[in-house]
């Protein structure tokens, strides 16, 4: 999908007999083409939550057509499906920069330019010419101290996040947590790293210092185990934390 009316026509689902795609429709002089007016599909359509099925777990989305369920287990990278069951295509990601969806009267899905005010329908049956209804203006967001747009470091899509928080960023997309920025991953893993050499030490020293009584009192072995599952943890946080995916912050909301 690249820029122009080239990237306009490249169809939205790759080697599929139906070209879910548009392009602009300045020059059309087809009179017997229908005119319908429609409006580009809003952010409470793009995209449809992921659901979990209840029999097997995979991640599902629901058809913007005919509302059947749509398996997307590989495909989260794709920015639209294929239904099976209509044969229509249903977006899982927001459309890219500067473009926008549009849904035509016979269900074909269509991308184009965000400037965009007609287009036509590709489909050799229908053959529409689609003015858009200008977008319903929404009210200014209030900004809040510390939001932040973050790209997350799993999927690459974008969340708001308060960067005020010193908690790690959970992305609504693939619920997958990650550090936003590299200095809360480091610091913690640098913190977890220097409370388990101390533990190492102190069981080492209370291991050393009392090995003579373990022989008397069996309770002490306990402190040895204790001691050293502590410092072991420790290190497996510090692992964690050191290995943990960077999601990077793109800018204010």
């Amino acid at each position: 999908m690249g820029d122009g009316k080239k990237g306009e026509r490249q169809p939205l689902l790759k080697n599929e007999n139906v070209t879910y795609s548009s392009h602009g429709s300045d020059f059309v002089d087809e009179v017997e083409s229908t005119v319908s007016t429609v409006s580009a599909i809003g952010p409470d359509e793009v995209p449809p939550p992921y659901e979990s099925s209840s029999q097997c777990g995979k991640p599902m989305v629901t058809c913007r057509v005919c509302q059947a369920m749509i398996d997307i287990s590989g495909k989260r990278d794709q920015h639209v499906v294929k239904c099976c069951q209509c044969n229509e295509a249903t977006p899982i990601r927001n459309a890219p920069p500067g473009k926008k969806y549009v849904r035509c009267p016979c269900n074909c899905l269509l991308i184009c330019k965000s400037s965009s005010q007609r287009i036509a329908c590709p489909r050799p049956n229908c053959k529409r010419i689609i003015n858009l209804a200008p977008s319903p203006i929404t009210p200014p967001v209030l900004s809040m101290p510390g939001m932040c747009r973050v790209c997350c470091g799993h999927c690459h899509d974008t969340f708001l996040f308060n960067t005020l928080n010193n908690a790690l960023a959970r992305c609504p997309h693939c619920r997958k947590i990650s550090s936003v920025g590299p200095d809360f991953a480091r610091g913690r893993g640098i913190a977890f790293t220097i409370v388990g050499l101390i533990a190492l030490v102190i069981a080492i020293a209370v291991t050393v210092g009392t090995h003579a009584y373990a022989k008397t009192s069996g309770g002490i072995y306990v402190a040895y185990v204790g001691a050293f599952l502590l410092a072991l943890l420790c290190f497996g946080r510090s692992i964690y934390y050191c290995t943990m995916k960077i999601s990077m912050i793109e800018g204010p909301m």
